[in-house]
């Protein structure tokens, strides 16, 4: 027969007891999302991820130190990997743009982690330090990988002489305005966007402002397999 007050003192849920620090990141991840950085409590994540709220503070000293560790897991390691890239691409420049561009939707932008830049926008002027933060790791690494593939674009020969910084800020803005669109308007819009083929539309007219004309017309080529 059970103890009736071990009964009553044991939780509606039930989770193996060492949870990984992914679980709770994963957990974290959704509620900063659903709920903004300020609304998150550490003992809702630890709810959302099964555990105890003593369990978060094994992994993670605070709560900001947790948001950290969400961003850095889900979009820090994925641009790493893409400066990584870059540096050892063996193909054209438009097409290393085009496998960028690409991986961020798959691993970022169609991803719960879209809703990231608009907590931070929300929120930059109540929690600074996690938009410097966030800049500091996020967006000036994100746009330096840029800015080495349009600079690598020129110095090949394949891209016209632009500015490379503006240029960096031109490819980044319509990825920023997915995710913000994603997570604010979509769900009130009377008709939904084409997400992909946004994306699709942005590549095109990249191609025709950043590439020579011969070059272009290879490519325009090679895209209509002619």
């Amino acid at each position: 027969m059970s103890n009736p007050i071990t009964s009553r003192s044991e939780p509606r849920w039930s989770r193996r007891k060492e949870a990984r620090p992914e679980e709770i990141t994963r957990a974290a991840l959704e509620l900063f999302v659903e709920r903004g950085y300020a609304a998150t409590r550490l003992e809702d994540v630890a709810a959302r991820a099964g555990v105890a709220k003593g369990t978060v503070y094994l992994y993670f000293a605070n709560k900001a130190e947790l948001f950290k560790a969400v961003v850095r897991e889900g979009i820090v390691s994925p641009i790493a990997e893409m400066r990584t890239m870059v540096q050892h691409f063996e193909g054209d420049s438009f097409e290393l743009l085009r496998v960028m561009l690409r991986g961020w939707w798959e691993r970022i932008g169609s991803t719960p982690l879209s809703g990231i830049p608009k907590l931070i926008i929300a929120e930059a002027g109540n929690f600074p330090e996690i938009a410097r933060f966030y800049m500091a790791e996020v967006v000036e690494p994100g746009q330096a990988a840029i800015i080495e593939i349009v600079r690598r674009g020129i110095a090949r020969g394949e891209f016209r002489e632009v500015d490379a910084n503006d240029a960096a800020l031109l490819v980044a803005a319509p990825m920023l305005l997915t995710a913000l669109w994603r997570n604010s308007l979509a769900p009130f819009a009377g008709a939904p966007i084409d997400e992909v083929g946004f994306l699709e539309a942005h590549l095109d007219l990249l191609r025709r402002g950043l590439l020579k004309r011969a070059d272009a017309a290879s490519i325009n080529r090679r895209i209509r397999g002619t």
